[in-house]
């Protein structure tokens, strides 16, 4: 039985996805949640983008302890150095340096010809390993390669100490029967083929990624590369979630297992979906709401004499909660701690105390706590204590029919409080008004979005706002019982975000 590794590509391809804008904070818990899941390495970013990006990637690398840490980087030296300096501190760190092979690519993009890209293969992986104890080479756009020039370029790139060699669908161009060929061709052709790992990366363009992906570890690989949910730039990338199912449940024909714990699917599903705002389609596979729903009358009574008539995933194989109520008013700090623990959460002391203070805001209000309103708060409770700014009034007075008047006051960091207020068309632009007024910002709402976490008139509220100014866009989200104060802590945390951004620009 082969083992295969993931490599989960969420923070770096995956925060590539149209309006995604992950802060540090918001990116650490994503690694945090990746490394429970049992992700066995984590490309953290792209280190020599910018600073921000370097930060994030050094702050990875220096906390997870159970995944290899790598950083992207391009075919340079400035890159290579940059990103051994931000994951130099990991227990396990790689370098992914990636260069384009094709055709297109070198005459166009790279303006190089042949011998120029094999010289820059050599050249820098050879100043990464003797960085890194681990260097990944990605020939980008390699099924748009021709197949004798792939051999080649990879031969080198093993020859200069690659360990891994990634052989990635850039555009979504290739069909699975394609991508196995490619790979058992490799295997034939590329004399020191053993001496590395290979592994595939596909993007959904054609909507095969994930079909493309399990060809390839059909014909040879051993690492699957991949993000959560399946996000990234265009169409996304494949789905880890789903190749790593479709790995347990057809194991029989596969042959193949990995280390993942699959009870983490579900909760990394959920986190990744509301820090980045992007939904999960009801009839997603595996994570989907609709996955384990069935209307059909005849399915029904079948999945009711007998379950495995019409399902081949027990729900709690991707730590599916059925929601059964878990804490009321009357629990304690040390059940709360203790339930927390058990969901993956680990705070201090005073992190603990302003946890348990919102979770008893929230029992007062709500009869009974689900598991998912648990994560709910943790993941609210986490964004709003990193933020630069926090609501600590808001009032909503009614003026006309048409109009609508909102009193907001913010404390910043420093504990320096803030009032204005202003009206609107309704609740809602009202408290987003004040709020702009305070903050001194003149932007667009480009995006608004809400969702219940669970079921019930008393549900949790989930806001999602996307904000623009000019060029720069960045994303928030609230979450509270009341839609409005949902909807201003989004706002806030959308403007927090674009406020920093435009400073550090200017």
């Amino acid at each position: 039985m082969k083992q295969i590794l993931f490599m989960d590509t969420t923070l770096r391809d995956g925060e590539q996805s149209p309006g995604v804008n992950l802060n540090e904070q918001e990116k650490l818990q994503i690694a945090r949640q990746l490394e429970r899941l049992g992700i066995n390495v984590m490309e953290a970013g792209f280190a020599a983008a910018s600073e921000g990006d370097f930060q994030s990637v050094k702050r990875i690398a220096n906390t997870i302890q159970n995944a290899t840490v790598m950083s992207l980087a391009r075919a340079k030296e400035s890159d290579i150095r940059r990103a051994y300096e931000a994951v130099k501190g990991a227990v396990s760190p790689r370098l992914h340096v990636f260069l384009a092979t094709s055709d297109i690519h070198m005459k166009y993009k790279l303006c190089m010809s042949k011998e120029d890209v094999l010289d820059s293969i050599h050249s820098s992986v050879t100043l990464g390993k003797s960085l890194f104890p681990t260097v990944q080479f990605s020939a980008e756009d390699a099924t748009r390669t021709s197949r004798a020039f792939l051999a080649e370029a990879v031969e080198v790139a093993i020859r200069a100490g690659a360990n891994v060699i990634n052989i990635p669908d850039t555009v979504g161009y290739t069909n699975p029967e394609e991508y196995y060929s490619l790979f058992k061709y490799l295997q034939e052709s590329v004399p020191s083929y053993e001496k590395a790992i290979f592994s595939c990366h596909c993007h959904d363009d054609l909507g095969m990624a994930v079909a493309n992906s399990l060809a390839a570890v059909e014909g040879g690989a051993l690492q699957v590369e991949g993000t959560i949910n399946g996000i990234g730039e265009r169409a996304g990338n494949a789905a880890l979630e789903e190749v790593a199912v479709a790995l347990h449940i057809r194991k029989d024909f596969y042959e193949a297992e990995s280390s993942m714990t699959l009870k983490e699917i579900k909760a990394t599903s959920t986190l990744v979906s509301r820090l980045t705002g992007m939904v999960v389609p009801k009839n997603k596979a595996i994570v989907g709401a609709n996955a384990f729903a069935h209307e059909s009358g005849i399915h029904q009574d079948g999945v009711l004499k007998e379950v495995t008539t019409y399902e081949i995933i027990e729900p709690s194989l991707i730590g599916e909660s059925q929601n059964l109520f878990v804490l009321g008013k009357h629990s304690g700090r040390h059940a709360f701690t203790e339930k927390m623990k058990e969901l993956g959460y680990e705070f201090t002391k005073e992190e603990r105390d302003v946890v348990f203070e919102a979770f008893k805001n929230l029992a007062d209000r709500k009869k009974e706590i689900t598991e998912e309103d648990l994560r709910a708060l943790m993941l609210g409770e986490a964004a709003f204590a990193a933020q630069q700014y926090s609501i600590t009034q808001l009032q909503v007075h009614f003026v006309s029919n048409s109009t609508q008047c909102a009193t907001v006051v913010l404390k910043d960091e420093e504990g320096n409080m803030y009032e204005d207020a202003a009206t609107g068309s309704g609740s809602i632009e009202a408290i987003y008004n004040a709020i702009q007024r305070i903050l001194g910002l003149e932007c667009d709402l480009a995006d608004y979005r809400i969702q219940s976490i669970t079921q019930g008139q008393d549900a949790l509220a989930h806001v999602h706002v996307e904000l623009k100014e000019g060029t720069h866009q960045v994303s928030g989200f609230g979450v509270a019982q009341d839609v409005l104060e949902a909807s201003a802590r989004a706002y806030v945390h959308a403007a927090g975000k674009l406020k920093s951004f435009i400073t550090l620009v200017k």
